[in-house]
């Protein structure tokens, strides 16, 4: 078994190695100049062949997304959300100010005295891992957290009416073994919730139990 296929990516996690050559011709022009400046491009929810991991290019509008397909031979490098937020390099943002930025602060140490196996996403997140602005002053604050064990219903309205209080919206996803979730829908007590799968969204009555899930 070669070592690429021993490495296991995630969706948000953020990857260096695809260039402008790797892409089609008729790639919009924002891609190539995006990837020109080694900007890493982040995995995405998709089915895929082997050999192959289904990843997003940022641009500087927010409109700006392209997906595609990144060979693994090609990755060099890989920052997962988690690694983000282990490295705490908000404390040294330029715009400490920023209302994401200030949430950020907040939150990180009651997630980590809960113990949260938690990581940074979104603009925010890729700026700090990548050095690249991506955020603006009104930016929210992308969060996950891993969660292969269920997580009450209780739980999570008790963390969304304390993440009311920050500075920033936060919108949390929880990783289940079979997809994401938003912590607000579960918390808002329906039968079934939307999970995000590499296969495509399904509404399920439980996100950690995959004989549940329907379409």
């Amino acid at each position: 078994m070669s070592s690429e296929q021993l490495v296991t990516y995630n969706p948000h996690d953020l990857l260096w190695g695809l260039t402008p050559q790797h892409l089609a011709a008729d790639a919009p022009a924002w891609v190539q100049a995006a990837l020109a400046r080694c900007a890493p491009v982040v995995v995405r929810r998709a089915v895929t062949e082997p050999g192959w991991v289904a990843v997003g290019v940022r641009g500087v509008a927010r409109e700006e997304r392209f997906a595609t397909f990144m060979r693994l031979a090609n990755v060099q490098r890989r920052v997962s959300p988690q690694a983000v937020a282990q490295a705490e390099r908000w404390m040294q943002h330029a715009h400490r100010e920023w209302p994401a930025v200030r949430a950020l602060q907040a939150l990180a140490p009651h997630f980590n005295a809960e113990g949260l196996c938690w990581g940074v996403t979104g603009s925010l997140g890729f700026e700090l891992a990548s050095g690249l602005s991506a955020a603006h002053p009104a930016s929210d604050l992308d969060v996950l957290i891993r969660a292969p064990q269920p997580l009450s219903r209780a739980w999570a309205q008790t963390l969304c009416s304390w993440l009311d209080g920050m500075p920033s919206p936060v919108d949390v996803q929880l990783e289940t073994p079979y997809g994401a979730l938003a912590l607000r829908e579960w918390a808002n007590g329906a039968a079934r919730v939307l999970l995000k799968c590499n296969s495509g969204p399904l509404l399920v009555s439980d996100p950690w139990a995959a004989e549940q899930a329907v379409a």
